[in-house]
């Protein structure tokens, strides 16, 4: 197996037969620690005095096992992004939907087996804006025995992209949600939490990707930014996709790659055949069509080195190269994201099956995009217009988190006064959603939920709008993988647009991005009872309500039914 450089953790392994699966277990502190970027330093909440946090590791089949030690000020809860968590939604982590959250001096201890994935996906705090700082990897190799559908690398490497502010972020949101404006954006993007030389006193805090001649090695790319999609590419290197989200695809050569906040990429990098005589930037900066000055639009640089075996240093390296650097796609370029997506396929082969569901039960059209709340009567608000403040919604729905668990609610039967079951499944006001905006912007709250009847066919299409702006909306799904089947601008057309639905190889996702003014459509099937939590991967989106959640009823065989809660659940 390939080697695999990864952060240090406790891994304990019970069960080390071949034939057998695994439990790995490790100890998550979560506890503040100062760090020095961009000429400040600054306390953070960090896991295990690591930032970027330790790498979780294990293989197809495991049990993760995994205690969770809160000693921060801030309430706390992990979530395990893209993990399937078949029947066992207690662990899946998001605050006041499937758990209530950490108190401080609590501990939690999650339990989930990794059935059926293998890639790379990743941990992060899934509560207010901790997730800034509070995130690592995840790397699920195959079973024992079972090697990659392409050759094994020379090694891999975790590679995450982040974002920093130099205030503190829990203090970002915190005003901009009692001004009812635009959060201040960070101040730069890091790559495995290193700003690199392209920003003031960051020279000395740079990524180098170390590699030698003719071998190749995988990146595991990671985007655990707060609130921008990113374009990445290395000057001179092309890079060829192989997995994306945990799921194999048809592999494809790139020069630049989108990825969205929540999604991941596996992607082989081959050396040049001989030292080079240079070194090589590896960029990545913001695809964005929201407005100037309402995103970061900095550019962050790693550097790819190689190995001199002529140089005199110790290290192997001559310093004084060339240094090259990519050229990106524009900062709006809408046309490569669409290109870039529309290229993505299951691999869809005997061993790794692309199991679309060629007919639906249930079919659900959902709005997807930011509108407004009306000021408080005497407030002062910092919105669209002075007397307003910002808000998002899914079907003119903007979600309120309730005070205790969606999921214990769901589980004990008592959810009179916690959620409600009528969420709408279709627009209760049909309108023009890419064209000229309505003259009421306001959204309504609430906390209403989607019922689905285990193992129900879902298709949804969500469909962007430019009520105040088309923007993009990387749209995560917890407890399910789902298929991209169609894609588009404008308005959706149910007549016309099923037809050009890709029902054979589309690719099988947990996040996806509904285009700038247009349109995405997916298909699950519910076959993991629970609540299960569905938002806008964009924080501020997120933080104004882009936002929703699955029911899914238990099944009636045993297997088809959600296990206990936990007797270390947390309690609100």
């Amino acid at each position: 197996m390939a080697a695999i450089l990864v952060a240090a953790v406790m891994v304990v392994v019970l069960s080390v037969n071949a034939a057998e699966s695994s439990t790995v277990e490790y100890q998550f502190d979560v506890a503040t620690m100062n760090v020095t970027r961009l000429c400040g330093s600054k306390s953070i909440v960090a896991v295990n005095g690591q930032f970027p946090g330790p790498t979780v590791s294990a293989r197809e089949g495991d049990l993760v096992v995994v205690r969770v030690v809160n000693k921060a000020q801030y309430n706390m809860s992990i979530h395990w992004h893209g993990v399937r968590q078949i029947r066992s939604g207690w662990a899946d982590g998001p605050a006041y939907i499937t758990q209530c959250p950490i108190q401080p001096g609590q501990s939690y201890v999650y339990k989930f087996t990794v059935t059926g994935q293998r890639g790379t996906l990743w941990w992060h705090a899934h509560i207010s804006w901790l997730r800034a700082t509070v995130y690592g990897p995840i790397v699920i190799l195959p079973k024992l025995g079972v090697p990659y559908p392409f050759a094994a690398p020379y090694k891999e490497v975790p590679l995450m992209f982040g974002e920093w502010w130099k205030a503190d972020t829990e203090a970002v949101i915190s005003q901009a949600l009692q001004t009812g404006g635009g959060p201040n954006v960070s101040d730069a993007f890091t790559i495995n939490g290193l700003p690199g030389p392209l920003y003031n006193c960051s020279a000395k805090d740079t990524f180098k990707l170390k590699v030698k001649p003719r071998k190749t090695y995988m990146l595991r790319i990671i985007n655990a930014a707060l609130n921008d999609e990113l374009f990445f590419s290395i000057a001179g290197h092309p890079l060829t996709i192989v997995d994306v989200d945990a799921v194999y695809i048809k592999p494809i050569t790139v020069e630049t790659l989108i990825i969205t906040p929540g999604q991941t990429t596996n992607v082989l990098l081959t050396a040049k055949p001989s030292y080079p005589g240079a070194t090589y930037y590896m960029l990545a900066a913001p695809y964005s069509t929201a407005a100037s000055g309402t995103f970061d639009n900095t550019t962050v640089a790693g550097i790819l080195e190689y190995v001199d075996p002529s140089s005199p240093s110790s290290a192997g390296f001559n310093k004084n190269l060339p240094l090259l650097r990519p050229t990106l796609p524009q900062i709006n370029d809408t046309s490569f994201v669409s290109n870039y997506t529309d290229k993505l396929r299951s691999l869809a082969t005997e061993e790794y099956p692309a199991a679309v569901p060629q007919e639906v039960d249930r079919r659900f059209f959902f709005t997807v995009g930011l509108g407004t709340h009306p000021c408080a009567v005497n407030g002062t608000c910092q919105g669209p217009t002075n007397d307003s403040r910002f808000a998002a919604a899914v079907n003119n729905v903007s979600f309120v988190l309730p005070t205790t668990a969606l999921l214990q609610s769901h589980y004990t039967g008592m959810s009179n006064g916690v959620y409600s079951s009528n969420f709408p499944a279709v627009p209760k006001s049909p309108f023009n959603y890419t064209g000229t905006p309505p003259n009421n912007t306001n959204v309504s709250n609430g906390t209403r939920l989607v019922v689905l009847s285990y193992g129900d066919a879902v298709e949804l299409v969500m469909q962007g709008t430019s009520i105040l702006g088309a923007e993009s909306h990387p749209f995560h799904l917890h407890g399910f993988n789902f298929f991209v089947v169609g894609q588009g601008f404008g308005n959706f057309d149910p007549v016309h647009d099923p037809a050009k639905y890709n029902l054979v190889d589309p690719v099988e996702r947990n996040t996806v991005g509904v285009p700038a003014a247009g349109w995405v459509a997916i298909r699950f099937r519910a076959d993991n009872p629970g609540v299960w939590f569905m938002h806008c991967h964009l924080e501020v989106h997120v933080s104004w309500g882009l936002k929703m959640a699955w029911v899914v009823q238990d099944g009636s065989l045993p297997e088809q039914k959600l296990l206990p809660p936990p007797s270390d659940l947390p309690k609100c």
